[in-house]
């Protein structure tokens, strides 16, 4: 079988949380032809697929589960397209490290994704959420995306063509089940330096204000419109709030994070009280932005 195979995957290791039982198979898709293969397996029904990328937006649950985590390899670098009025496109496979990008557009200067400095997690998956920081979203650089479907196969959708919002990218509602195979980008020619100065101060700033380094998800819930999730958890009381193995951080209310031992049973809980409380004191209702698997 060309697919790389891996049977009873920890889902705590494949996650930035590191929280989850097992799942049944993961697979690897290396080259496209590899895709062919793929779709014979996700077609077949017997277990339930999930396009993975770095989970580092996952919960997933406790206990064993008939899931095939579907997982694009990543390639050594980006590869570079043309250059057009000042601006450089080229494209990133969705298995490449987001943070890998942005070190690789920091050294070949190029500008576009320096507020994103700090956000981990893969190319793909940042496209899925469409992943955004301090007035900064992934779409607004973003000119085509590469989808694969089995019915469909390898095709690319203009930007334009998607739908984007809050932590959220639909590229066409009559697709169904897609995975994200590559993105092109276009990013502006600039200098390497001011480029890494840029990047230095967002992740600076991250530091200070984020648990940049601990065992989390990123941010547990979305802003309701109007309202910063991390305050109105502060004010009823979460920052820092336990319970056994996980809790909400100490920097920012709105980071949820393992201490270790923590368990998915627990860190749902939390999650339950963290709504509750707020929705009762201030008629907010939180919803996540954390994908449960």
């Amino acid at each position: 079988m060309a697919l790389k195979q891996r049977h009873k995957p920890s889902l705590a290791k494949l996650t930035t949380l590191g929280l989850g039982g097992t799942a049944e198979v993961e697979l690897t898709v290396r080259k496209p032809e590899d895709l062919e293969e793929l779709a014979k397996v996700l077609m077949n029904g017997q277990l339930r697929p999930f396009m993975l990328g770095r989970g580092s937006n996952l919960l997933c649950p406790d206990g064993h589960h008939d899931l095939a985590l579907v997982r694009v390899a990543s390639p050594a670098a980006p590869d570079r397209v043309e250059e057009k009025n000042g601006r450089l496109i080229f494209r990133a496979g969705a298995g490449m490290s987001l943070p890998g990008v942005l070190g690789w557009a920091q050294k070949a200067g190029l500008s576009g994704l320096e507020n994103l400095a700090g956000i981990p997690g893969s190319v793909g998956g940042a496209i899925a959420m469409n992943a955004g920081s301090y007035g900064t979203e992934i779409k607004d650089v973003t000119t085509r995306v590469r989808l694969w479907t089995p019915a469909q196969g390898l095709f690319w959708k203009g930007a334009s063509e998607c739908h984007w919002g809050y932590r959220h990218f639909d590229p066409d509602i009559t697709l169904g089940k897609f995975m994200i195979w590559e993105v092109e980008m276009a990013l502006e020619e600039t200098s390497s330096d001011a480029v890494k100065k840029a990047m230095k101060a967002t992740y600076d700033k991250k530091r200070e204000t984020q648990p940049v380094t601990a065992r989390s998800a990123g941010c547990i819930f979305k802003n309701p419109e109007g309202h910063s999730a991390g305050l109105l958890l502060d004010k009823a009381g979460f920052r820092g709030k336990d319970l056994g193995g996980v809790g909400f951080s100490e920097l920012h209310a709105n980071f949820l994070v393992n201490h270790g031992n923590g368990t998915s049973a627990q860190a749902v809980e939390l999650i339950r009280q963290a709504q509750e409380a707020v929705r009762d004191q201030f008629d907010v209702n939180l919803e996540t932005e954390v994908i449960f698997l």
